[in-house]
């Protein structure tokens, strides 16, 4: 095969490539915006990269009995935690179009090399932590494709966006809602608080927003945020296995909005839930690479200066203790015991006053 031949094989291999995935994404665009209602749409959208990757994103769209407000549910980013795909596959069986008002778009596994695969966080095919790349990259590893997709095609169509969470394989976790106080859009953050405090989540979280316009946001649903969306995120679930009221939790927190919203009604959760608010998160790094010990667990409450841990070396001789630097409680820890450098031990929260 002369030189020419190969090259326009070439050529012609890439211009597949493109074709298939501007097909792809445009039937996503074309069911949000034509596709008739009380309808379900599932699709498989394949992405693959220069270093010759291949993956798919799988996604569900409902379109509810009559128009009004477009929801995203982002699940699987992180392809070990279990409960909100599991939360998210029961509610794809349960949820009817012919009661809906609205458009539900769902992505159960958005990490789908993670999940088979059994990586915590890293998606094994590029090495990349989807939830660490937002907004990604239109000609990048398939990782920054897929985040890229999400940035430009899903998040502007959505009026709000759920990026649901639980600890991954490494982690101990207090069951919460979080959103970010982003005071460029008062509005939509005061209607994110709101739903939030309705989810049926025990903790709700508020982080600080301190990011400029132009840079990147890095997290999902920060993203989400940073475009003026209504944007918020659950976290439920723990040490990468799946417990069942983890998941019942998230499901409750679907149903709970979706009513807040006026999208779906379910008159058996409806009512008030209590719960406290947390703020000012400090994170506790580790100092040293080693064994890490801690006789605490998330949501302990800790006191200024109180030793929480410590690390050892491999003969268990003790390397650091680490110290609480603030009164308040565990939201999230690491929950065992191989510690990298600058791995999160850590995240203490303040009840907010």
């Amino acid at each position: 095969m002369s030189y020419r031949t190969k090259l326009n094989v070439f050529y012609l291999f890439c211009f597949f490539i493109i074709l298939n995935k501007s097909i792809g994404q445009s039937r996503f665009d074309s069911i949000i915006k034509h596709s008739k209602r009380s309808s379900t749409h599932k699709l498989k959208l394949e992405f693959s990269d220069t270093l010759g990757n291949k993956t798919f994103l799988p996604i569900l769209i409902v379109k509810g009995k009559q128009k009004g407000k477009t929801f995203t549910i982002l699940a699987g980013v992180h392809g070990a935690e279990y409960a909100p795909i599991i939360a998210t596959q029961e509610l794809i069986k349960e949820l009817k179009p012919n009661e809906l008002i609205g458009t539900v778009i769902i992505l159960p596994i958005t990490n789908i090399g993670s999940f088979y695969n059994k990586t915590p966080y890293i998606n094994p095919l590029d090495n990349k932590n989807i939830n660490r790349i937002f907004p990604g990259k239109k000609e990048g590893t398939v990782s920054e494709r897929i985040v890229n997709f999400i940035s430009s095609e899903v998040i502007p169509k959505s009026d709000i966006f759920l990026d649901v969470h639980s600890g991954d394989a490494s982690e101990d976790l207090l069951p919460f809602v979080c959103y970010y106080d982003n005071k460029r859009f008062p509005r939509q953050t005061e209607i994110t608080r709101g739903l939030c405090e309705y989810s049926g989540f025990e903790n709700v979280v508020s982080y600080p927003y301190t990011i400029k316009e132009d840079e990147p946001a890095k997290y999902a649903f920060k993203q989400a945020c940073q475009a003026g969306k209504i944007a918020f995120s659950f976290e439920s679930g723990k040490l990468g296995y799946l417990q069942p009221e983890a998941v019942k939790r998230i499901k409750q927190g679907f149903y709970r909005i979706f009513k807040k919203l006026g999208m779906y009604n379910f008159d058996v959760l409806s009512g008030v839930k209590k719960f406290q608010r947390l703020d000012r998160q400090v994170y506790i790094k580790a100092p040293v690479k080693g064994v890490f010990y801690s006789k605490l667990k998330a949501g302990s409450q800790v006191t200024n200066g109180e030793t929480i841990g410590y690390i050892t070396d491999e003969f268990g001789v003790i390397l650091e203790k680490i110290v609480s630097p603030k009164k308040g409680v565990i939201l999230y820890m690491k929950g065992t015991p191989p510690t990298k450098y600058g791995s999160t031990l850590f995240c203490i929260s303040s009840y907010k006053l």
